[in-house]
């Protein structure tokens, strides 16, 4: 699986950006697994599989690492 960082959070709109090996990717709090979306922050660590949404690359199956 792909890593990055989280780069940014919106937590009042329940989404985020990755910022991975292979560009940037918006998540929403639906994607997040193993961790509640409100505990997240930036800066921290996550594992992903890269998909495409309607707005471009997204990250699903996010995790923690």
């Amino acid at each position: 699986m792909p890593q990055g960082v989280i780069k940014k959070l919106v937590s009042d709109k329940g989404f985020g950006f990755i910022k991975g090996d292979t560009g940037e990717f918006f998540f929403h709090h639906s994607a997040v697994e193993g961790v509640p979306f409100e505990s997240l922050q930036e800066g921290q660590n996550v594992e992903y599989t890269e998909g495409n949404g309607p707005k471009g690359p997204r990250a699903e199956q996010v995790k923690l690492v």
